[in-house]
């Protein structure tokens, strides 16, 4: 009779663990299952909308927040992941106090190096990997910068052989700066101009390239050329789409009243 007892006892703890291992099953395939598509459209819509503000703080906070939302570790979606680094880009880059800096641009880091491994054949991934890698290497040129170099040259080059234009040839202008930060790299000016040449031949509004390929002719003593580019961005009819114009008019016209006086 005892052993019956201890019987039904087993037999009833082995139903009732098999019920909580099956609830258990089901609340985490709850968890783990895909968001909702629509979801996904609507936060990537308005994301987008709010990051062409590029220089407004609140603005990508927001759309960052909406990136954040539907990033799912388990189903990860590649335009959620490489908008997530393009958005950590711009916000690190306003960004004053150094270790929320440095959290920003990790984040976008981490998200550009996912994008490029679920779409290793588009350039976002690359891009914004490596413009968030080159950010940390600007602040930290002694630590993260020597570390970096290379993934990042590696990076942009892969977006060269996908997408040479994309991002109005900004890779090409990525691999010049690293070879004008000749104390980080020992790299050589004579290689940035000719990186910066290519860029201008496929994209000639973008006024970062041109401001840079004059700092490069500058570099290599041909001020005739640098002149040209500078004088060339202040003629320019400012283009609302592109925030840069105003950061690379002001250096143009201080470079201008410094070298060229």
């Amino acid at each position: 009779m005892k052993r019956r007892c201890i019987y039904s006892f087993i037999t009833i703890g082995l139903i009732s663990a098999i019920f909580v291992s099956c609830a258990k099953k089901s609340e985490t395939e709850e968890n783990k299952r895909p968001l909702n598509t629509a979801l996904i459209t609507e936060n990537l819509s308005k994301a987008e909308e709010l990051s062409k503000q590029h220089n407004d703080l609140s603005k990508l906070r927001e759309a960052i927040k909406l990136l954040a939302q539907v990033r799912d570790a388990d189903n990860r979606n590649y335009e959620v992941e490489w908008k997530f680094a393009r958005c950590n880009y711009f916000l690190g880059k306003l960004i004053s106090d150094e270790k929320e800096g440095e959290k920003i641009f990790k984040e976008g880091e981490a998200a550009g190096k996912i994008a490029s491994r679920l779409e290793p054949n588009k350039p976002d991934g690359f891009f914004w990997y490596g413009a968030n890698l080159g950010e940390q290497a600007k602040r930290s040129p002694l630590t993260k910068g020597l570390t970096s170099v290379d993934d990042i040259r590696s990076a942009m080059n892969r977006v060269i052989e996908i997408e040479p234009a994309y991002q109005g040839a900004s890779a090409f202008d990525v691999l010049a700066q690293i070879e004008l930060s000749t104390g980080l790299v020992g790299g050589k000016p004579e290689k940035a101009v000719e990186y910066l040449e290519k860029a201008i031949a496929l994209e000639k509004e973008n006024t970062y390239i041109r401001f840079h390929l004059a700092q490069a002719y500058l570099a290599v003593n041909r001020d005739a050329e640098a002149k040209k580019q500078l004088d060339y961005i202040i003629q320019m009819k400012p283009n609302p789409d592109l925030p840069e114009y105003e950061e690379s008019l002001k250096e143009a016209k201080r470079l201008l009243a410094t070298r060229f006086k």
